[in-house]
């Protein structure tokens, strides 16, 4: 028996064979040629970036006669309220998991050995930081995720996205069974974020302003070192707690905390827009 798709099925596989084939190839190939001239860390975001910004630009163009704005790079009315709730939302959630600790004299703050206060690796850091929250976006909740959105569902999509993306962090350094738990779970939140905006900001704000608030009190942000402020974190309670070497993306208190970012996110004052490449609900297709 011979095997057939409908056409909008055939349709959307080709679509998304395509996504994966440019996205997977980025990723064997960039940071492989940038690592000679810049090491791990920044091919690794610098990587990211170009790989998804290449496949979401293309299959863009190939199949929807668009520019890269179109998976919700737009530039909109609500474009800069989205991006500061989200960074407001990731800075918080980092301060509850960070200052918590701190208040409650389960841990300190010392002075970070080797590892002087420096401006200027702060602002590379920073820039670092952004181009690596704006890559991975683009990468799982880009064209893919938006084109899946519109025709499974969100709960269908966000899901399994969800899912890859702590897979992708499977291969850091020191990551640990809580750590692959949470980071499934912020894909959950930065999927739904990028549901409920219908763009991209929202999501890269949440994104970014977690991964910032890391290195400024020097713990380890998925398993990297990021010595920029010439002090680190030191715990008096177990790393079930701290998140050990992995980071507190790797602790039990980062759980809660992905729960708090969801319940954020639904009570945010958001500017809401249809998801472009979504296209008409299913049911009000013909």
């Amino acid at each position: 028996m011979e095997l057939t798709l409908p056409g909008d099925k055939l349709g959307l596989v080709l679509k998304l064979g395509l996504y994966i084939f440019f996205a997977v190839l980025g990723l064997a190939l960039f940071p492989i040629m940038l690592e000679p001239l810049a090491g791990y860390f920044i091919a690794s975001a610098l990587g990211t970036f170009a790989a998804s910004a290449v496949a979401n630009t293309l299959v863009v163009r190939i199949f929807e006669r668009g520019a890269l704005a179109t998976i919700g790079m737009n530039w909109h009315p609500g474009s800069l309220r989205n991006l500061l709730l989200g960074v407001l939302g990731g800075i918080g959630a980092g301060c509850i998991v960070l200052l918590g600790p701190l208040a409650a004299g389960i841990a300190q703050l010392e002075a970070a050995p080797n590892q002087p206060a420096s401006a200027s690796s702060l602002l590379l850091v920073t820039i670092l930081l952004i181009f690596g929250a704006v890559g991975e976006e683009m990468l799982f909740h880009g064209y893919a995720f938006q084109l899946l959105v519109g025709r499974i569902g969100p709960f269908a999509t966000i899901l399994p996205i969800s899912l890859l993306f702590g897979m992708a962090h499977l291969g850091n350094l020191h990551v640990t069974t809580i750590g692959f738990i949470n980071t499934c779970g912020f894909g959950l939140v930065l999927g739904y974020a990028c549901y409920r905006s219908g763009d991209l900001w929202l999501p890269i704000g949440i994104h970014f302003g977690w991964n910032w608030m890391m290195p400024l009190f020097g713990v380890n942000l998925s398993g990297f070192t990021m010595g920029v402020t010439g002090v680190t974190m030191h715990w008096k309670v177990a790393d079930i707690w701290s998140g050990g070497q992995y980071g507190p993306e790797g602790s039990l208190l980062t759980c809660g905390v992905v729960v708090a970012l969801m319940v954020y996110l639904v009570k945010a004052p958001v500017f809401s827009q249809p998801i472009a490449l979504a296209g008409p609900p299913p049911e009000e297709r013909q």
